[in-house]
C-alpha cells in the first residue's frame, strides 16, 4: 500500500530511523504506526547485532549526581560515572549518543544495577542463586519435573533486577517500557556504529 510523506515524516521524527526503512516498515505494517515501530525495532536490533563485533575505541564518560533534601539541607547523595563506547569520535559527539549515555547514568542512579550484562555476573554468584531457588522450589513441594522450569524463570527475573542491560529504563512512560538494551540498540541503529556500555560506578553517601 502507498504511504504519505506526512506519515513517513512523523514516524521518522518519532524513531530516528532512516527514511527508506521508515517507509518500508509503514508499507509492511499497512499504515499501522505501532506495527511499523515494532518492525523498525526488530530491524535495528538485528543490525546492531551485526555491528557487535566491531571495535569501540571512542566514546564518553557521562556523569550524574542526584540531589536530595530541600533548601539549605539539599545535598548530593548519589553520583554515577558510566563509560559508553562507540567506533568514532564523530558519533561520540552526536547528540543522540550523548543523550543515551546521560540517560543510562540517570537510570543507574535510580535503579542501582550490579552488572552491565548477564555475562558479567560471576559464575559462583549464579550457581549460589540457582541453589537457593532450587531448594525453595523443592521445599514448596514442587515436583522434580517442574523445578528446573521454575528455577530458570526465577533466575531470569533475578538477573533482570541486577543486570543493567536487562532492566527497563526507570522512566517507563517516557521510554515505553524499553530496556536499556533496547535503547542501546536504537542508538546503534541511528548512528550506524557499534555502541557498548563498558562499565559504570555508582556512589551513595553512607554505603560501601
Amino acid at each position: 500500500m502507498a504511504v504519505s510523506a506526512a506519515e513517513v515524516k512523523a514516524l521518522r521524527e518519532r524513531t530516528g530511523a532512516p527514511i527508506v526503512d521508515v517507509k518500508n516498515a509503514l508499507m509492511e505494517a499497512e499504515g499501522d504506526e505501532q506495527k511499523a515501530i515494532e518492525i523498525l525495532r526488530k530491524k535495528g536490533a538485528a543490525s546492531a547485532a551485526k555491528r557487535g563485533g566491531r571495535g569501540t575505541a571512542e566514546g564518553v564518560v557521562s556523569t550524574y549526581t542526584h540531589m536530595s533534601g530541600t533548601g539549605e539541607r539539599k545535598q548530593q547523595r548519589i553520583g554515577v560515572l558510566v563509560e559508553v563506547l562507540c567506533e568514532t569520535d564523530f558519533v561520540a559527539l552526536n547528540d543522540d549518543f550523548k543523550e543515551f549515555a546521560r540517560e543510562v547514568a540517570v537510570h543507574i542512579a535510580a535503579m542501582n544495577p550490579q552488572h552491565v550484562s548477564l555475562e558479567d555476573i560471576p559464575e559462583e554468584e549464579v550457581a549460589n542463586e540457582r541453589r537457593i531457588l532450587e531448594e525453595k522450589a523443592k521445599a514448596d513441594g514442587k515436583p522434580d519435573n517442574v523445578v528446573e522450569k521454575i528455577v530458570e524463570g526465577q533466575l531470569k527475573k533475578w538477573s533482570s533486577e541486577i543486570v543493567l542491560l536487562d532492566q527497563k529504563h526507570f522512566n517507563e512512560d517516557k521510554y515505553e517500557g524499553k530496556t536499556i538494551e533496547d535503547l542501546r540498540a536504537e542508538v546503534a541503529a541511528k548512528t550506524g556504529e557499534n555502541v557498548r556500555i563498558a562499565r559504570f560506578a555508582r556512589f551513595e553517601v553512607g554505603q560501601e
